[in-house]
């Protein structure tokens, strides 16, 4: 089906002029898969209904030219006009939640939140539809808070227990602030789980979009191995450096973050740690790296996505995210295998993965394009279909809702 005409059917619904869509923040030291999201439902309500208003606890993407966002008007908060507010707004965590609550947005109908701290906190009224895409409930609030803390630099000055007792009052502001959302949307299975685990909350699931088409999948695999991610210790690249120490394997580590010394120091001789590399340098490593590795637990995973639409299997800890977009070959052996999965968090389980598909010569059986196509079930165009039919029928079921509403009052 054209995605055009898709988007169309039931264009005469009647959706809101004033529609509010609500980011944590567009921070020149954070952009990455949680922004794409909120980029293309803001095109997607573009295209479908109206231009949305947006929301933002600290905001300087409006003033970078090619920027989507370049000269559009973005309403933030108090945390703006802190002092290093914009460059570090992570850095007023007790503050965040009290903050998101202050953005007045009375006078949207329609509001959609996109979370993965307190975005899905803003107060809306009974008559207002709260729609929040979940990115994740607050990691280092919940499951993976000792994994944050174990490296804390505050913690190793002795703040450990300040910065407990914050991330408990955390914990109990996120429950309570998710009973306000009136639609959850998660972004994998395994958000799902985490939504009901902590909040008593069921969504539904709708994968992240990704730009799988500005990726090559048909150029020659070369021999190295690739990791792309941000590098903080829920990451987990110590293990994959620490694997292909002993393996004497080639890998290449793309990405910036906290651990970078740390793990320049541990890399030996066939280990390279990049750091930040461009758009173009990602997409040429990933379209001719032998395979994407990856050792740390995602709520989804957008770069072993990208990793496939560049035609690369995939080597993961088999938890998280990474279950709903590899397609295993250790589980289930076929032809349209995307990778492999290792099942415990450990050096020892991730060598005998790399030694499997190295043993197996998996590069030359996983064929690359069927990967690729694979790959295009978590595209942009894949994302707005799935989007557009709840956001059709859950804004008919509100309506519906105000009109009962409206005849009972009446009676």
């Amino acid at each position: 089906m054209d995605l055009a005409f898709a988007l169309n059917v039931n264009s005469s619904l009647d959706f809101p002029k004033n529609i509010a869509l609500v980011h944590e923040w567009f921070s020149p030291r954070s952009t990455g898969g949680a922004e794409k999201v909120v980029q293309v439902i803001d095109d997607l309500l573009t295209q479908i209904a109206y231009r949305p208003e947006i929301f933002s606890l600290v905001n300087c993407e409006n003033l970078k030219k090619g920027s989507w966002l370049f000269n559009r008007k973005v309403k933030t908060s108090f945390i703006q006009g802190l002092p290093f507010g914009i460059s570090h707004v992570q850095k007023y965590l007790p503050l965040l939640p009290f903050a998101i609550e202050q953005l007045d947005l009375e006078g949207y109908p329609l509001v959609i939140s996109s979370s993965h701290l307190v975005a899905k906190g803003v107060l809306t009224s009974p008559d207002q539809l709260h729609i929040s895409y979940v990115h994740t409930p607050v990691r280092y609030a919940w499951d993976q808070m000792n994994i944050y803390l174990k490296r804390s630099f505050l913690s190793k000055i002795g703040l450990g227990p300040l910065i407990r007792f914050q991330l408990h009052n955390l914990r109990q502001w996120d429950q309570l602030s998710s009973s306000r959302v009136d639609y959850l949307i998660a972004n994998s299975n395994f958000t799902a789980k985490r939504i009901w685990k902590y909040w008593r909350r069921p969504s539904e699931v709708v994968h992240p979009p990704v730009s799988v088409k500005r990726f090559e999948w048909n150029k020659p695999r070369e021999d190295f191995f690739l990791s792309v991610c941000r590098l903080v210790p829920n990451k987990r690249v110590d293990l994959l450096v620490r694997a292909f120490n002993k393996l004497k394997l080639p890998l290449i580590v793309v990405g910036d973050g906290v651990e970078k010394r740390y793990l320049e120091n541990l890399a030996g001789p066939t280990v390279q740690i990049l750091g930040y590399q461009s758009m173009e340098k990602v997409e040429d490593l990933m379209s001719h790296c032998r395979a994407f590795v990856y050792a740390g637990i995602e709520d989804f995973g957008i770069a072993p996505v990208e990793a496939m639409a560049s035609g690369a299997p995939v080597i993961a800890f088999g938890k998280g995210g990474v279950l709903d977009t590899v397609k295993c070959f250790n589980i289930n052996p076929s032809n349209d295998s995307t990778g492999l999965l290792f099942f415990d968090q450990t050096v020892k389980s991730l060598v005998e993965a790399i030694e499997f598909f190295e043993s197996k010569q998996l590069w030359r059986d996983l064929n690359p394009e069927l990967i690729r196509y694979w790959a295009n079930s978590f595209s942009e165009d894949s994302f707005k279909l799935k989007f557009r039919k709840i956001l059709n029928n859950v804004w008919n079921d509100h309506l519906k809702s105000c009109d009962i509403g409206s005849s009972d009052l009446g009676a």
